[in-house]
Formats: C-alpha cells, sequence, structure tokens
C-alpha cells in the first residue's frame, strides 16, 4: 500500500498550558497533511481533480501519546480506506519513527461550490485514490510518486 508521507513542523503556539500540542491542533495538523495529498499531488498537470472544493463531513481521532514542541517535524502518514461514490475516508498515523501520538481518519466529501452541493468522485479521482488504498498494488511511497 502506498501512504502519503507529510512533515509537519510544530510551532511554539502549538502547545498549551500542560506543555503537549493541544488536542484540537492536531486537527490542523491532519488538514496540513490532507490538503498536501489531495491538492498538491492531484493527478495530471492542470487536472480539475480536488480542486472544486471538498467538506469534512467527520473526523474520528485517537490521542495514543504526548507530543512535546521540539526543532524536529512530525511525520503524518496518510491513506485511503474507503472509496464511496460521493465520499472517502482517508486514515493518517501523526508519528516520528520510533512512535505514534495520534491515529484519526476523516470523512471528505468532494463538493460542487458553484451549485452549492456535494457532487461524485471522479474516474481520474477514483484512479488516483486507489493508488493510495489500503492493500493496494502501488508501490512506493507518496513521496516517491510525487518524485517520479
Amino acid at each position: 500500500m502506498a501512504r502519503h508521507i507529510y512533515s509537519c513542523p510544530l510551532r511554539w503556539s502549538d502547545m498549551d498550558a500542560f506543555g503537549h500540542v493541544n488536542n484540537a491542533v492536531f486537527v490542523r495538523y491532519l488538514e496540513e497533511a490532507r490538503i498536501d495529498f489531495m491538492f498538491r499531488l492531484a493527478p495530471g498537470d492542470g487536472s480539475p481533480s480536488f480542486s472544486g472544493g471538498s467538506v469534512v463531513a467527520r473526523h474520528e481521532i485517537d490521542y495514543v501519546r504526548p507530543l512535546v514542541h521540539r526543532h524536529a517535524p512530525v511525520t503524518i502518514e496518510s491513506w485511503v480506506t474507503k472509496i464511496g461514490a460521493a465520499s472517502l475516508t482517508i486514515a493518517y498515523e501523526i508519528k516520528d519513527p520510533e512512535q505514534v501520538y495520534v491515529r484519526a481518519s476523516t470523512v471528505v466529501v468532494p463538493y460542487d461550490l458553484a451549485a452549492g452541493r456535494p457532487r461524485r468522485i471522479s474516474a481520474e479521482e477514483k484512479s488516483f485514490l486507489q493508488e493510495y488504498v489500503e492493500g493496494a498494488a502501488g508501490v512506493g511511497s507518496g513521496s516517491e510518486r510525487a518524485a517520479a
């Protein structure tokens, strides 16, 4: 299975009064990784895929252990666990090589901003997403795909 890899810097302002990254900040980290995955890596040069808009329908977050500020970024691995006709589910791990801080998932619904309603996933988008589905035959990480 291919995974998208995102290196997320930690900011001093991300910490709360208890000296660790605030739980609400993790939602922003997930957003950064998701946007990097869906938009920067959108298939094809000039492709309209994923550019028309999307909305988050659901977040699930399991906080595994506290993350404290440091200068080194944290890694966010993302992959697809489900592709429906008009939604997809992205799973994440926020981690270092030796430990996981957060496991999460997000249900994303493609959205037609002009029409003001959800839309179906296009064939091009589905083809791109299938490379990141658990158990997919794709080789290498999302970073390796982007470099290819």
